[in-house]
Order: structure tokens, then sequence, then C-alpha cells
């Protein structure tokens, strides 16, 4: 018997999978913490999380499946990370974290990365690194340059989350080419660090990681952290991605015109180009994916709307909490199509990207004392999600991504009828449920990374569509109700 393990370290919590590669499927999973982690504040658009928090979940969640299992760990052959994108962890020489994780959800460093954008130009940052460099890693690492030039002193290398929980398993500061891209320090012209950005902010290359492939043998667990974790020493790791070039490659999406999606705490559109075609406002940005190479050009385009899962959990903590999420989309589909013209906007949760990194705040527009009950604002919560998701596929549409078919893993938001029914008539698309998640996936990619399985077939074969949903009679109604909302919006953000 042959295993290999996935951690998929969220902000939310930290997943850890044991895949059976014979069968090709999960035999253990578990997560923690059991309620959500938390993210801390310090100030209005801000948004930290503690690393040690993640490896200390990490070790919880692990240790869990291990004693599910059952398992004789020497059978265990590589593990792979999957994790949440965008974040910027600072490590001095030794190793020691210098400050908390600047997450994803982060607003601080919108300015530097509009003032860099000019100073690069709008016309060579879009055609070079297919995006503005906007709210994302090299950004936040600006702002620790400006704002605590003391921590920045002190820093030797920056990592991503992914890389951080590497590093703690293997003692190597590496990364790859798709996070480096998701950081914004990839010039895609030459498929190497830009010079031109690094220059721009003042950072040294020496800040960054030694690169490695996407799918290699990127390090091995140290012996004195396997007896930590109750693992063998010299398990590589063997494949890392971010939660949404993962969540894609979970789903086997790896070719042009083959679209993911996930509604977790923010929600992704995620489609395969093989062309440099960026958004000319920056609004749907892009990747490398995870096979990605000079010579086969396979780039992920990417619409994230920060304002998804949470506001459903928003909605159940403040306004159902005596009702489960399965009970709350009973009740919200007592309302009709379109919530009588209730109409939420789920803007809370950040800079929006697909907003132009505006942050207009999520509002709630015709309550109507007399009309709307719970059920009417629990469907436009979830309408409004949806209505968000199709706003950002315009723009997906008009750079290429004809969406035909969405493949996504049966859970958070898509384990609602309401919320996907809602976007296959918006959409007009099929959407395709799978038996998958990210952490699942992450183990899968371990497997290839490490030369288990040699081809995305092999590791695909036991993948399961588990439901499909098609558009229905209510689709030219949700339509009308979606172009009544996106007028709402223009004005919103005008």
């Amino acid at each position: 018997m042959q295993y290999t393990l996935g951690f998929d370290i969220g902000s939310s919590s930290v997943k850890v999978t044991l895949l059976d590669i014979e069968i090709g499927n999960s035999v253990a999973s578990a997560f923690f913490p059991k309620t959500e982690m938390s993210i801390s504040v310090p100030r209005p658009e801000w948004a930290e999380q503690s690393p040690e928090d993640w490896w200390s979940n990490v070790k919880s969640a692990l240790k869990e499946v291990l004693e599910s299992a059952k398992v004789d760990v020497a059978q265990i052959k590589a593990i792979g990370i999957t994790y949440q994108m965008h974040g910027l962890v600072a490590l001095d020489k030794n190793g020691e974290v210098v400050r908390p994780s600047i997450i994803w959800c982060d607003s601080r460093a919108v300015s530097y990365g509009r003032e860099a954008f000019q100073k690069l130009g709008e016309d060579w940052s879009l055609n070079h690194l297919l995006n503005s460099p906007g709210n994302f890693t090299a950004a936040k690492l600006k702002w620790v340059k400006e704002n605590e030039p003391e921590v920045f002193d002190r820093i030797d290398k920056i990592m991503l989350p992914g890389d951080y929980i590497a590093f703690r398993l293997t003692g190597e500061k590496n990364t790859t080419l798709s996070g480096l891209s998701e950081g914004i320090f990839v010039d895609f012209q030459k498929d190497e660090v830009s010079q031109d950005l690094l220059d721009c902010f003042g950072f040294s290359s020496q800040l960054l990681p030694e690169r490695v492939e996407t799918f290699s043998r990127q390090g091995a667990v140290r012996p004195e952290v396997a007896a930590e974790v109750g693992l063998d020493a010299g398990i590589p790791v063997s494949y890392r991605a971010g939660d949404q070039p993962n969540n894609a490659f979970s789903l086997n999406v790896l070719e042009p015109g083959e679209v993911a999606a996930t509604a977790g705490t923010s929600g992704v559109v995620y489609g395969v180009s093989d062309q440099l075609t960026p958004d000319p406002k920056s609004r749907v940005n892009t990747f490398a994916h995870v096979n990605h190479s000079a010579e086969q050009r396979r780039l992920g385009i990417l619409l994230c709307v920060n304002g998804t899962g949470i506001l459903n959990a928003w909605l159940r903590q403040n306004t159902a909490k005596e009702l489960s999420y399965p009970e709350i989309n009973e009740v919200a589909m007592k309302a009709p199509a379109g919530s009588d013209g209730l109409r939420f906007f789920p803007f809370g949760n950040g800079a929006e990207r697909v907003l132009e990194d505006k942050n207009p705040g999520a509002s709630l527009s015709g309550l109507n004392f007399n009309i709307h009950k719970q059920s009417h604002l629990l469907r436009a919560g979830q309408e409004g999600i949806a209505f968000s998701f199709r706003y950002g596929m315009d723009i997906m549409g008009n750079m290429g991504v004809n969406t035909q078919v969405i493949r996504a893993g049966k859970a958070n938001m898509f384990l609602s009828p309401l919320f996907r029914q809602t976007l296959a008539n918006l959409t007009g698309a099929t959407i395709e449920l799978y038996d998958t998640d990210g952490s699942l996936g992450a183990a899968r990619g371990a497997a290839l990374g490490a030369g288990i399985w040699n081809t995305p077939q092999e590791a695909f074969e036991s993948l399961r569509k588990i439901e499909t949903i098609t558009p229905n009679d209510e689709e030219e109604t949700i339509k009308e109700h979606y172009n009544d909302w996106k007028l709402q919006l223009d004005k919103i953000l005008k």
C-alpha cells in the first residue's frame, strides 16, 4: 500500500487528507480548528494571521488523520501543500517569522500597487506582469518597507503561506513560479522574476526564495520534525500550489477552455488559457497555472469575489443562528427568484479586485418592511453572491473565456441547491459537481510530483462526478433581476 498526504492551509481552517494511491481516493481527513480560525484586524481593512497557528493546526489535523486511518506511516510516500493565496510571510535568517502574515483579504497595500502601476506604466504592466501590482504580495511587502522599516531590515526571505508550511517540514526556503506569479513578481514575456518590478519597489532579488518546480521533490521532512508530527523522516514534499490553481487541478482543469469554481470564504471562477490576454482594468487576474511552462503556456485567469461564503456565514450568525446551513437553504427557497426586489451587494470583505480595488462595503437595497421576510433576506444573500460571479464572468468572457461547463467540488456554497441553480441560470452553463476538495487535490499532486503517478490521466482516473446542474425555467427571470442588480451596482460605484 502507498499513501500521500495533502495539506490545505486555508484562512478558516487547515485540512489534511490521506490518499490511498491504489483506490485513488481519500481514506481519512480532518480539519482544525473545529471553529473558524481567527483573523486579526488591527485596523479597518487590515487582516493578519499567525503562521505559527497554521503550523499548529497542521499538526492537530494530521494527528487526527493518522489516529483515524491507523496506517503504517512508512507507507506515506509524499506530501502536497495547497494554501490561501497572496499572503506575505517574512522570515529572518534564523527562519523566525518577523511579523504576522498579511493575508489575502488585507487591503492596506492598494495605494502602493496603484503607484507602481503608474510608475511601471499601465501598458508595460499588463503586457509583462499581466496584472496591475495591485494589492498582491509584492505590494504588501512594499507596505512593510515603507511603514515598518525596522521589520523590513530583518527580512531574509519572503514566502507565501504554503511555502512557510513546506519550510517548517523541510527547512528549505523555496517557492514555485506559480507562487511567484500570484505575488506579481513574474514577467511573463520572459517567464522569470521581473527585475523591473523589483527595482520599482526597491527590493533585492535576494529576498525571494529559490525557485522549484510545482511537481517535484522540493525538500524532505527533517528528522526532528518527523518526530514532532508522527511521520517518518525523508518523506518528500513534492507538490505546492495556491488554493485556486490547486482547486482547478483537483478538478482536472488543466487545458485551455476548461473552467473551475469554488465558493468558500471567497468565491473564485478560474479558467485556463494559453493566451497572454490581460484585462485592461486588471479586474480579473492572470497567474501561472500548475502546469505552466515556457514551452507549454498554461495560464489561470482568476476572478475573485471576497464576499462569498463569509456573507452566508454572517447572515446565519446574525439573522438565523437557530438554523443549520441546509435549513437556511430551505428557508431561502421559500422566497421567489429575485427576492421580490431585495438586492444584496456582497462586497464587505475588503477591497474587491473585480471592482478595480474599490471597497464599497456590503449593502442591502430595496428592503420593504411590509413584504420582505427572513426567507427574502437569505435568498437575496445567495443571489447577490451569484450575481457577483456573473459580473466577473462577463469580464472573463471579454478575455476569451467562453464558459460552457463549470466544474466544482460539492462543498461550501455549492452545497446549496439554490446557489448552484441560480449560478447555472445566470451563466447558461452546465455545472458539474465532483467528490473532491483542495486537500485531496494536493495529495494527488504529491503523487504526481513524486513520480508515483506519471500522468494527470492516472491521477484522475478515480475522480467521480456526483451531480450535474443545468439551467431551468427560471433562467430568463433571474437574468432580468441580475440586470437590475448590475444597474444598482454601477450607481454604488460612481
